[in-house]
């Protein structure tokens, strides 16, 4: 029974940094705030998954059924000015299995990392055809919490520090279309296991765990519509994984895996015109293709209410 567990140590922890911030307004976007504008965000995320790649092969998840994955996030950005956003986040997550208590292993809850970044509209150039503009953030994040971080797969995440770093670049014609492209590095610091041995290409004796770093891309294709009342996008994103092993058949893996994943989804979000402020959004993520990741299927709704000082 242990090892179907364990064969999703380094997959299903991983999702979770590919996913973060993937909303509007966020250091992966092209959305500015005004100066002393200020913008909170209540979103809440389910996902789930029956499958996943051990290596690049598909496995079932057999003895633990499916694993399911709450997760409740409050984020804010404010515009220090008309070129330099602010942002903070702080997810709580809760995490279980459709088996009871995942067989003989309980799912666990509590708040995550705490992510703070920077985002900088570097170039906006302007045409009779549309506007481009480029832009690059910074997003750093710890964990709040002692949470365990090889407790696969109901782990709350890495339990790593991380910064990433983005560029984007955007264009958007005047009838509303666009399109928008992002690379990132992600650095990932060391994980504290609850073991003094692990197997990763030689013994190591010690609890630390040198979790890989990652490049991460993404496009994304989009409209805006009523006025700009309704913004609906199509995106498609992949994480490449620096370094790491795979999981080995019959054997618990461990933060040091590769994890590599490619992902599709959709998103929308609309602001009511006579309701200042007020918006709201809705968005869809499938895991298509992988290396030692989950087959992660999942949606999210959420709120947002703008306002300045």
């Amino acid at each position: 029974m242990k090892s179907y567990l364990t064969n999703l140590t380094g997959a299903f922890c991983l999702f979770l940094v590919f996913s973060t911030y993937s909303l509007a307004q966020s250091p992966t976007d092209e959305l500015m705030m005004p100066k002393n504008d200020f913008c909170l965000l209540f979103n809440y995320e389910y996902g789930e998954f029956n499958q996943y790649w051990e290596g690049d092969f598909l496995r079932k998840n057999e003895t633990i059924a499916t694993v399911q994955r709450r997760t409740a996030m409050l984020m804010a950005a404010y515009g220090i000015t008309e070129k330099l956003d602010v942002y903070a986040g702080l997810p709580y997550i809760s995490t279980n299995s459709t088996t009871p208590n995942g067989g003989k292993f309980a799912g666990t809850f509590g708040v995550q990392d705490l992510s703070i970044g920077l985002k900088y509209k570097a170039l906006e150039k302007s045409s009779d055809k549309g506007d481009f503009s480029l832009y690059g953030s910074v997003l750093f994040s710890t964990p709040v919490s002692n949470y365990l971080s090889d407790y696969q797969p109901y782990s709350l995440g890495l339990g790593t520090p991380q910064i990433a770093w983005r560029g984007i670049a955007h264009y958007q014609l005047n009838n509303g279309f666009y399109g928008r492209a992002a690379v990132a590095y992600v650095w990932k610091g060391y994980t504290e296991a609850e073991r003094t041995y692990y197997y990763n290409d030689g013994s190591y004796y010690t609890p630390w765990m040198d979790v890989p770093s990652s490049w991460n891309f993404g496009l994304a294709l989009g409209k805006w519509f009523f006025q700009n009342a309704l913004r609906v996008e199509l995106s498609a994103s992949n994480q490449t994984s620096t370094s790491g092993d795979d999981i080995r058949p019959y054997n618990a893996p461990q933060p040091t895996n590769k994890v590599d994943m490619t992902r599709v989804g959709a998103f929308a979000h609309y602001y009511f015109p006579k309701i200042k402020g007020l918006g709201v959004l809705t968005y869809f993520n499938q895991n298509v293709a992988g290396r030692n990741a989950p087959k992660m299927t999942s949606f999210g709704v959420g709120a947002t209410y703008q306002f300045g000082f």
